[in-house]
């Protein structure tokens, strides 16, 4: 019985002494910078080490003993066998060994669970927006109705401009284009905020793409980062396209690798359809000593493409066109004689196989990695537009998704202006309000809702920002309607985290959380300064 006891304790003594977590907290926290302390440490460890020896030797020295009185006492040895068996002991010695190991484990996860030192110094973190102050649903309305339906009511002309000006442009610049040797240019697509009706930051600006392919006999063979699944994080949500030459076509063919009769010719490779002439003169856009498109390359070409094309039409107009930032080489500026001004973006893109996926050529967030022209970014833009046309057929006829994604944009402008542009994007706030159509059902999206989900959105978006995961609402969401229709390799693919930035960039990730609770805070003023007033009565409703 003695000897079972001790053997109890001695597995105790040894987890203490094998796992310094069951110290006290403040052993853990105390600054590396402490040498006394770090040295008394050392010496609390050496201690224990040799008190486990000690107990080791008086546990042989025990063994050895009662082996020799066995033979000494019959009597003891036939009371012995009302004793528990030794195997009780070892399984009582096994059961509270794992149950230390147990409370070690989840002392383990509580502390990766609690915040830092260094996070618990980042402004604001653990404020609970669902404490914030929001107008009122009758505010909400007078807001809408007064600044963002005013704001947006001349969108639908700029949008018509727009699109007929871009046919006509992309017209004379198929013409001035030499089709054997030039990237062949097809027809513009629409897409983003303006197009989907939620775009509510001025000056209104139209987004449109324009597919383009290279020569014949070359083609396009597009990389995406799912295909490589060792890809750098950093690089994930892009692509790299390479082009193929009509060498690298041939390869493969049955011809290469079967002797034809002299009567017998291959109708992919006959001699007197192939256009291969020392074709190296065409220019082919890559990167230098590479076969992979760049997207400086592309961009040049474009914009001298471009001014060819108004050149040859700008007789026809009213109005200049000029390039309207540096930074966005798409970005074009229509300045009328009377004064007003019309934005919009063009972008060449290259399309993914036969689907409505675009790698674009310019991109104006941090999506692209720095250090890498070859680099494309994925636009899911199309199947986005076409995701919320669907749904808000299925929504109530005044559905307030599109006035919350309206006001949260609206709120995240101004704030930007005060503080200064972060990490938080306007697609950030398009893609919460994608996961929360499909999270709540369809009636609760009335317009006399608007108010609770605007706090929905806001409450999803702290969520978001305090793990440090927003998925992209596209790539690898399991909830996502099978009338999407995108390829199944990104649907059933691994998530794509569009917050992954803020896990290696501690700096972003305070600037965004604080420019975050600063709009929440500044919510209430903002929009009651952008609308008109109100009777304290309708105020208080």
């Amino acid at each position: 019985m003695q000897f079972g006891i001790f053997k109890v304790c001695l597995v105790v003594v040894t987890a203490i002494v094998n796992h310094p977590l069951l110290f006290p907290n403040e052993n853990t926290t105390l600054p590396a910078t402490d040498e006394q302390m770090i040295q008394k440490m050392k010496d609390r460890e050496e201690s224990l080490k040799a008190e486990q020896m000690h107990l080791e030797q008086m546990f042989s020295s025990t063994v050895m003993k009662e082996k020799m009185e066995e033979g000494e006492d019959s009597d003891k040895t036939d009371a012995s066998a009302d004793e528990p068996p030794w195997d009780f002991w070892s399984a009582l010695s096994m059961v509270i060994f794992l149950m230390i190991e147990i409370w070690r484990q989840d002392f383990q996860e509580g502390n990766a669970q609690a915040p830092s030192k260094e996070e618990d110094d980042l402004p604001f973190l653990g404020n609970n927006c669902q404490g914030v102050s929001l107008p009122n649903k009758a505010v909400l309305a007078i807001f809408y109705e007064q600044y963002i339906r005013v704001t947006t009511h001349d969108a639908v002309r700029t949008r018509e401009f727009v699109e007929g000006f871009a046919d006509d442009l992309l017209e004379a610049l198929r013409s001035s284009c030499n089709r054997d040797e030039d990237m062949e240019v097809e027809d513009s697509m629409c897409i983003g905020s303006m197009y989907e009706n939620w775009r509510v930051k001025k000056p209104l600006t139209c987004d449109l793409i324009v597919p383009f392919s290279p020569p014949e006999p070359y083609q396009f063979r597009c990389q995406p980062w799912i295909f490589s699944p060792s890809i750098s994080p950093e690089k994930q949500g892009c692509g790299m396209i390479q082009v193929i030459g009509p060498d690298d076509l041939s390869r493969g063919c049955v011809c290469d690798r079967t002797k034809l009769g002299e009567d017998m010719l291959c109708l992919l490779h006959n001699p007197t359809s192939n256009k291969t002439k020392a074709i190296r003169d065409i220019d082919l856009l890559c990167s230098k000593e590479t076969d992979f498109l760049d997207t400086n390359q592309v961009m040049k070409w474009f914009q001298s493409a471009v001014t060819k094309a108004w050149g040859k039409i700008s007789h026809k107009y009213d109005f200049d066109l000029a390039f309207s930032q540096l930074d966005t080489p798409g970005a074009l500026r229509v300045k009328f004689r009377s004064g007003k001004i019309i934005n919009f973006n063009i972008t060449p893109v290259v399309q993914f196989e036969d689907s409505d996926l675009y790698f674009l050529s310019h991109f104006s967030s941090s999506s692209r990695p720095h250090d890498s022209n070859i680099q494309w970014v994925l636009s899911f833009a199309v199947y986005e537009k076409r995701f919320l046309k669907d749904i808000a057929k299925k929504l109530p006829v005044n559905s307030c998704h599109l006035s919350c994604l309206q006001i949260v944009s609206f709120l995240h402008s101004k704030q930007c202006h005060i503080t200064g542009s972060s990490g938080l994007t306007t697609y950030h706030l398009k893609t919460v309000l994608l996961h929360l159509l499909l999270s709540r059902p369809f009636s609760d999206w009335d317009v006399v809702m608007l108010e609770e989900r605007l706090r929905d959105m806001f409450v999803m978006l702290e969520k978001c920002l305090l793990e440090k995961k927003l998925y992209h609402f596209m790539v690898g969401n399991p909830k996502l309607p099978g009338s999407v229709n995108i390829p199944e390799s990104f649907h059933f693919a691994e998530p794509l985290n569009l917050f992954r930035s803020f896990v290696l960039n501690r700096d972003l990730y305070q600037k965004t959380l604080v420019m975050f609770y600063e709009m929440l805070k500044n919510a209430t003023v903002l929009i009651n300064e952008y609308s008109l007033r109100l009777p304290s009565s309708s105020l208080n409703k």
